[in-house]
Protein backbone atom coordinates (compact mmCIF):
# COMPACT_ATOMS: atom_id res chain seq x y z
CA UNK A 1 0.00 0.00 0.00
CA UNK A 2 1.09 3.11 -0.90
CA UNK A 3 2.04 5.64 2.31
CA UNK A 4 0.38 8.80 1.19
CA UNK A 5 -2.79 7.23 -0.55
CA UNK A 6 -4.48 10.74 -1.70
CA UNK A 7 -0.61 11.82 -3.61
CA UNK A 8 -1.00 10.67 -6.83
CA UNK A 9 2.19 9.91 -9.12
CA UNK A 10 3.82 12.70 -11.10
CA UNK A 11 6.53 11.85 -13.16
CA UNK A 12 8.76 14.65 -14.51
CA UNK A 13 11.46 16.00 -16.73
CA UNK A 14 13.77 18.79 -15.38
CA UNK A 15 17.84 19.71 -15.04
CA UNK A 16 20.10 17.97 -12.81
CA UNK A 17 23.28 19.36 -12.96
CA UNK A 18 26.46 16.67 -13.48
CA UNK A 19 30.15 17.02 -13.44
CA UNK A 20 32.33 16.84 -16.57
CA UNK A 21 35.03 14.48 -15.72
CA UNK A 22 38.42 17.49 -15.92
CA UNK A 23 42.17 16.76 -16.00
CA UNK A 24 42.07 18.16 -12.28
CA UNK A 25 40.69 16.56 -9.26
CA UNK A 26 37.53 18.76 -8.51
CA UNK A 27 37.98 21.01 -5.44
CA UNK A 28 35.50 23.42 -3.46
CA UNK A 29 36.39 25.98 -0.52
CA UNK A 30 33.88 26.39 2.04
CA UNK A 31 34.92 29.95 2.92
CA UNK A 32 37.71 31.89 1.31
CA UNK A 33 40.22 30.02 -1.03
CA UNK A 34 43.70 31.02 -1.33
CA UNK A 35 44.71 33.90 -3.27
CA UNK A 36 44.32 33.13 -7.02
CA UNK A 37 42.03 29.99 -6.24
CA UNK A 38 38.92 29.20 -7.62
CA UNK A 39 36.25 28.42 -5.42
CA UNK A 40 34.83 25.46 -7.09
CA UNK A 41 36.98 23.99 -10.37
CA UNK A 42 34.33 21.38 -11.36
CA UNK A 43 32.53 21.89 -14.83
CA UNK A 44 29.08 21.65 -14.66
CA UNK A 45 27.18 19.40 -17.09
CA UNK A 46 23.59 19.79 -17.05
CA UNK A 47 21.32 17.45 -18.55
CA UNK A 48 17.85 16.88 -18.87
CA UNK A 49 16.53 13.73 -17.30
CA UNK A 50 13.27 11.95 -16.48
CA UNK A 51 12.49 11.73 -12.80
CA UNK A 52 10.24 9.10 -12.02
CA UNK A 53 7.33 9.30 -8.96
CA UNK A 54 7.60 6.14 -6.80
CA UNK A 55 4.40 7.12 -5.20
CA UNK A 56 2.30 3.98 -4.84
CA UNK A 57 5.36 2.04 -5.30
CA UNK A 58 6.85 3.12 -2.10
CA UNK A 59 7.69 -0.58 -0.68
CA UNK A 60 9.65 -1.38 -3.67
CA UNK A 61 12.94 0.64 -2.85
CA UNK A 62 14.83 -0.46 -0.40
CA UNK A 63 18.88 0.49 1.01
CA UNK A 64 20.02 -2.99 -0.38
CA UNK A 65 18.49 -3.06 -3.46
CA UNK A 66 18.10 0.57 -4.44
CA UNK A 67 20.38 2.26 -2.21
CA UNK A 68 17.47 4.38 -0.39
CA UNK A 69 13.54 3.95 0.81
CA UNK A 70 10.77 5.70 2.00
CA UNK A 71 9.44 4.79 5.56
CA UNK A 72 6.85 5.92 7.86
CA UNK A 73 7.71 7.88 11.05
CA UNK A 74 5.90 10.18 12.82
CA UNK A 75 8.11 12.93 14.99
CA UNK A 76 7.41 14.19 18.99
CA UNK A 77 9.64 17.32 17.71
CA UNK A 78 7.90 20.18 17.64
CA UNK A 79 10.81 22.90 16.49
CA UNK A 80 13.27 21.49 14.47
CA UNK A 81 14.73 24.73 13.91
CA UNK A 82 15.53 24.24 18.01
CA UNK A 83 18.88 22.71 18.35
CA UNK A 84 19.17 21.94 21.99
CA UNK A 85 15.08 20.01 20.93
CA UNK A 86 16.49 18.31 17.76
CA UNK A 87 19.47 16.78 20.02
CA UNK A 88 17.30 15.75 23.04
CA UNK A 89 14.01 14.48 21.10
CA UNK A 90 14.94 14.27 17.20
CA UNK A 91 18.37 12.40 17.73
CA UNK A 92 17.13 9.25 19.94
CA UNK A 93 14.11 9.15 17.65
CA UNK A 94 16.40 8.61 14.74
CA UNK A 95 18.36 6.25 16.55
CA UNK A 96 15.21 4.22 17.21
CA UNK A 97 14.49 4.59 13.62
CA UNK A 98 17.80 3.01 11.95
CA UNK A 99 17.70 -0.07 14.89
CA UNK A 100 14.11 -0.83 13.73
CA UNK A 101 14.47 -0.26 9.74
CA UNK A 102 18.14 -1.87 9.72
CA UNK A 103 18.37 -4.24 12.48
CA UNK A 104 22.22 -2.32 13.42
CA UNK A 105 23.63 -2.42 17.08
CA UNK A 106 24.47 0.94 16.93
CA UNK A 107 24.32 4.19 15.83
CA UNK A 108 26.52 7.26 16.36
CA UNK A 109 24.77 10.43 14.80
CA UNK A 110 27.72 13.20 13.92
CA UNK A 111 25.76 15.82 12.73
CA UNK A 112 22.85 17.05 10.99
CA UNK A 113 21.70 20.12 8.38
CA UNK A 114 18.54 22.24 8.38
CA UNK A 115 18.05 23.51 4.77
CA UNK A 116 15.22 26.25 4.39
CA UNK A 117 16.53 29.08 1.06
CA UNK A 118 13.21 31.61 2.59
CA UNK A 119 14.81 31.62 5.97
CA UNK A 120 18.03 33.64 7.35
CA UNK A 121 20.51 31.17 8.36
CA UNK A 122 19.49 28.48 7.29
CA UNK A 123 21.19 26.48 4.15
CA UNK A 124 19.55 26.54 0.72
CA UNK A 125 19.24 23.17 -1.38
CA UNK A 126 21.80 21.39 -3.17
CA UNK A 127 21.72 21.52 -6.65
CA UNK A 128 24.67 19.10 -7.64
CA UNK A 129 24.34 15.53 -7.99
CA UNK A 130 26.62 13.85 -5.03
CA UNK A 131 27.04 11.54 -2.61
CA UNK A 132 28.48 12.96 0.48
CA UNK A 133 31.52 10.21 1.14
CA UNK A 134 33.49 8.21 -0.79
CA UNK A 135 35.78 4.16 -0.16
CA UNK A 136 38.03 6.55 1.29
CA UNK A 137 36.46 9.34 3.60
CA UNK A 138 33.53 6.85 4.65
CA UNK A 139 36.34 4.94 6.75
CA UNK A 140 38.04 8.30 7.89
CA UNK A 141 35.00 9.95 9.19
CA UNK A 142 34.14 6.70 11.79
CA UNK A 143 38.13 7.43 12.47
CA UNK A 144 37.45 11.09 13.50
CA UNK A 145 34.21 9.95 15.69
CA UNK A 146 34.90 6.79 17.56
CA UNK A 147 39.14 7.53 18.16
CA UNK A 148 40.92 4.71 19.65
CA UNK A 149 37.92 1.86 18.55
CA UNK A 150 37.61 2.84 15.05
CA UNK A 151 40.17 -0.04 13.92
CA UNK A 152 38.13 -2.37 15.84
CA UNK A 153 34.68 -1.56 14.41
CA UNK A 154 35.85 -1.00 10.68
CA UNK A 155 36.75 -4.79 11.06
CA UNK A 156 33.48 -5.70 10.86
CA UNK A 157 30.34 -3.77 8.58
CA UNK A 158 29.43 -0.27 9.19
CA UNK A 159 27.97 2.66 6.75
CA UNK A 160 26.43 5.88 6.35
CA UNK A 161 22.78 6.49 6.00
CA UNK A 162 21.18 10.01 5.89
CA UNK A 163 17.78 10.07 7.15
CA UNK A 164 16.01 13.52 4.89
CA UNK A 165 12.78 14.27 6.47
CA UNK A 166 10.59 17.60 5.68
CA UNK A 167 10.03 20.26 8.27
CA UNK A 168 6.55 21.38 6.61
CA UNK A 169 4.54 19.20 3.79
CA UNK A 170 3.90 18.74 1.16
CA UNK A 171 7.43 19.38 -0.30
CA UNK A 172 6.83 20.98 -3.73
CA UNK A 173 9.52 23.31 -4.13
CA UNK A 174 13.29 21.78 -4.87
CA UNK A 175 12.34 17.61 -4.35
CA UNK A 176 15.13 15.06 -3.50
CA UNK A 177 15.95 13.15 -6.53
CA UNK A 178 17.94 9.84 -6.09
CA UNK A 179 19.53 7.42 -8.20
CA UNK A 180 18.75 3.96 -8.05
CA UNK A 181 22.02 1.82 -7.32
CA UNK A 182 21.25 -0.65 -9.59
CA UNK A 183 21.93 1.80 -12.81
CA UNK A 184 25.04 3.10 -12.14
CA UNK A 185 28.66 2.04 -10.94
CA UNK A 186 32.09 2.86 -9.02
CA UNK A 187 33.17 4.46 -12.57
CA UNK A 188 30.32 6.97 -12.34
CA UNK A 189 32.22 8.55 -9.48
CA UNK A 190 34.47 11.76 -9.89
CA UNK A 191 36.24 11.63 -5.85
CA UNK A 192 36.12 15.58 -5.54
CA UNK A 193 37.78 17.27 -2.37
CA UNK A 194 35.62 19.57 0.05
CA UNK A 195 38.28 22.32 1.97
CA UNK A 196 37.10 23.25 5.51
CA UNK A 197 39.06 25.90 7.02
CA UNK A 198 40.81 22.93 9.50
CA UNK A 199 40.23 20.10 7.19
CA UNK A 200 39.90 18.40 4.15
CA UNK A 201 37.28 15.92 3.30
CA UNK A 202 35.94 13.74 0.10
CA UNK A 203 32.52 13.73 -1.11
CA UNK A 204 31.59 12.09 -4.41
CA UNK A 205 30.32 14.23 -7.98
CA UNK A 206 29.26 12.09 -10.49
CA UNK A 207 29.51 11.87 -14.20
CA UNK A 208 26.53 11.35 -16.41
CA UNK A 209 25.07 8.07 -18.00
CA UNK A 210 22.09 7.60 -20.04
CA UNK A 211 21.69 4.52 -18.06
CA UNK A 212 20.40 6.87 -14.71
CA UNK A 213 17.36 6.14 -13.62
CA UNK A 214 15.97 8.75 -11.33
CA UNK A 215 13.20 8.63 -8.80
CA UNK A 216 11.82 11.30 -6.04
CA UNK A 217 8.41 10.70 -4.02
CA UNK A 218 5.91 14.04 -4.06
CA UNK A 219 4.51 15.53 -2.04
CA UNK A 220 6.24 14.59 0.90
CA UNK A 221 4.82 15.03 4.28
CA UNK A 222 6.72 15.25 8.05
CA UNK A 223 5.60 12.34 8.59
CA UNK A 224 8.01 10.27 6.01
CA UNK A 225 11.12 10.21 6.16
CA UNK A 226 13.99 8.90 3.05
CA UNK A 227 16.75 6.70 4.41
CA UNK A 228 20.05 7.31 1.79
CA UNK A 229 22.61 4.99 2.01
CA UNK A 230 25.84 6.97 1.45
CA UNK A 231 27.91 3.71 2.35
CA UNK A 232 27.90 0.77 3.09
CA UNK A 233 31.34 -1.45 3.50
CA UNK A 234 29.67 -4.90 2.39
CA UNK A 235 30.49 -5.66 -1.23
CA UNK A 236 28.46 -8.98 -1.32
CA UNK A 237 26.18 -7.51 -4.45
CA UNK A 238 24.13 -5.60 -2.38
CA UNK A 239 23.70 -1.76 -3.03
CA UNK A 240 26.47 0.63 -1.45
CA UNK A 241 25.43 4.03 -1.82
CA UNK A 242 22.44 6.08 -4.31
CA UNK A 243 23.73 9.67 -5.26
CA UNK A 244 21.21 12.34 -5.10
CA UNK A 245 20.56 15.96 -5.48
CA UNK A 246 17.18 18.50 -5.24
CA UNK A 247 15.65 20.60 -8.62
CA UNK A 248 13.66 22.99 -9.81
CA UNK A 249 10.31 21.53 -10.20
CA UNK A 250 8.62 22.18 -12.82
CA UNK A 251 5.37 21.19 -11.47
CA UNK A 252 5.36 23.59 -8.49
CA UNK A 253 6.04 26.87 -9.80
CA UNK A 254 5.90 29.69 -7.13
CA UNK A 255 5.57 26.91 -4.04
CA UNK A 256 6.79 28.06 -0.66
CA UNK A 257 10.37 27.37 -0.13
CA UNK A 258 11.44 23.40 0.69
CA UNK A 259 12.23 23.16 4.73
CA UNK A 260 13.73 20.06 5.85
CA UNK A 261 15.86 18.60 8.31
CA UNK A 262 18.87 15.97 7.93
CA UNK A 263 20.62 13.92 9.84
CA UNK A 264 24.02 11.82 9.35
CA UNK A 265 24.44 8.71 11.16
CA UNK A 266 28.09 5.96 11.15
CA UNK A 267 25.54 2.69 12.09
CA UNK A 268 26.91 -0.29 12.78
CA UNK A 269 25.54 -4.37 12.22
CA UNK A 270 26.30 -7.17 14.26
CA UNK A 271 28.20 -10.43 12.78
CA UNK A 272 26.33 -11.72 10.16
CA UNK A 273 23.94 -8.95 9.32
Amino acid sequence: MPLDNAVQAKSLTTTLHYLKRGPEKPVRYVNDPPPGVPQWNGIDDPREIRIEDGRGREQEFTLDRNGFSLVKAPSQVRDFYSEDEVKRTYYPEVEQLLREKLGVSRVVIFDHTVRNAGRQGAREPSRRVHNDHTVNSAPRRVRDHLGDDADEVLKHRFGIVNVWRPIRGPVLDSPLALCDARTFTDADLIASDLVYPHVRGETSSVEYKPGHRWYYFSQMQPDEVALIRVHDSANDGRARLSFHTSFDNPLAAGAPPRERIEVRTLVFFPPGK
